[in-house]
């Protein structure tokens, strides 16, 4: 994971439709808020709108075309997820239990809450998990205080991912054993198998050209052009990121 620079101003599908549903749903909630809390009454979603052509570009643009989680670069194999970091319908502190209701029905249609995620991390891995540091602090309504939450997952958009989630070689790793690095990385499945599968492909790629930028005596031309390579591997907008930063900074060490 990178930190990701979202556009300040919302798509304007937002800041107009989403309002306006936002606020039917939370007067929806305060009439009938056992009804939802049992799960007698669930809340309808309007995709058209939080998943509408103007947001998913926006995302799109903003990530680089990159899963907001794994930065798998996506737009060119799969349409990817308009994912919602707190999940609108229901949540789960851990995949074994029971959905809680309501979700955050109120952030359905806040931008700082969505992002563009691959299917396999949305739709298998994270699905309606949400965990938090102490359940009890959990805002269960619109009228909860989210401020009092502490997420274990990293929102890329508000905290620095580098800060909490290293690599040796392609394997992710929680720096410090932090417990928010530990739950990104095993609850949203960032230590796959098919994934470091992938990155090791990247990381040995990268280690080679690593190898000929840092020859002595340089290779005229051809020292120049792996080291702009290694450059371009290091940028936001390019595949696993992350995992190059690392290396670069390490040197290829194993360690």
């Amino acid at each position: 994971m990178i930190r990701i620079d979202k556009p300040e101003k919302a798509p304007d599908v937002l800041t107009k439709k989403g309002k306006t549903k936002r606020r039917g749903l939370c007067a929806a909630y305060s009439r009938y808020a056992d009804a939802y809390k049992s799960g007698a009454k669930e809340f309808k979603f309007d995709p058209k709108i939080y998943a509408h052509a103007s947001v998913k570009s926006a995302l799109i643009s903003a990530q680089n075309g990159k899963c907001c989680f794994c930065e798998s670069k996506i737009i060119h194999i799969a349409y990817g997820d308009v994912e919602h970091f707190r999940p609108k319908a229901g949540y789960r502190q851990k995949a074994s239990d029971d959905l809680g209701r309501p979700g955050y029905y109120w952030l359905a249609y806040e931008w700082k809450n969505l992002f563009f995620s691959c299917q396999l991390c949305n739709q298998r891995f994270k699905r309606n998990l949400f965990p938090i540091a102490d359940s009890d602090l959990r805002a269960r309504s619109h009228k909860g205080d989210l401020d009092r939450e502490e997420p274990l997952f990293i929102d890329p958009a508000a905290d620095d991912p580098e800060e909490f989630i290293s690599f040796r070689e392609e394997i992710p790793y929680s720096i410090n054993d932090n417990p928010k690095g530990k739950a990104t990385i095993e609850m949203l499945g960032l230590d796959r198998n098919e994934l470091n599968e992938i990155r090791r492909d990247s990381y040995e790629m990268l280690k080679a050209l690593y190898r000929v930028a840092h020859i002595s005596p340089p290779l005229p031309g051809i020292s120049d052009d792996a080291k702009a390579l290694l450059d371009k591997a290091i940028q936001a907008s390019s595949q696993f990121a992350s995992m190059a930063r690392a290396a670069v900074r390490k040197q290829f060490s194993p360690l």
